[in-house]
């Protein structure tokens, strides 16, 4: 799995002109499942997340997670994460997860982050639909993270 964390101050995402998912203070996670991901990806990833100190202390030092400020997550999937552009320049595709792989990880995703951060702190996109994301970048703070690499 691949992700990329954007710290935010705001985040939504709309379909069809409708909000079907924002938060306040929080992460907006772009996830993109590859085919050979699986259940262990989601655990290390979702732990990795959670856990990560990307959010600033008193003394403005990015030393508190997602858990320490009871921050806000917005997942949204993404399978252009996996793109490969080393051939022409028309981007492949082949390395992302058809949906009947990537649903399911998609879904275990969520619930795993629901566990963790708790009722009512998760939002989502629509798995496949076209969205339109908008968010307010704090900082900015951007991270990228890859299960394959544990990195």
């Amino acid at each position: 799995m691949r992700v990329i964390l954007q710290r935010v101050t705001e985040a939504g995402v709309r379909v069809n002109s409708e909000t079907v998912g924002e938060i306040e203070e929080g992460l907006l996670i772009l996830l993109g499942v590859e085919a050979a991901d699986d259940a262990s990806d989601v655990e290390w990833l979702v732990g990795k997340i959670c856990q990560l100190r990307l959010f600033e202390d008193e003394e403005g030092k990015m030393n508190r997670s997602l858990l320490d400020i009871g921050g806000n997550a917005l997942v949204v999937s993404q399978f252009t994460l996996h793109a490969r552009i080393k051939k022409g320049t028309r981007p492949s595709f082949d390395k992302a997860a058809k949906p009947e792989q990537a649903i399911p990880l998609y879904e275990s995703f969520i619930a795993a982050m629901e566990s963790e951060l708790g009722e009512g702190r998760v939002a989502t996109g629509v798995f496949g639909a076209m969205m339109k994301v908008s968010l307010v970048n704090d900082g900015p703070v951007t991270i990228s993270i890859d299960s394959r690499n544990r990195e």
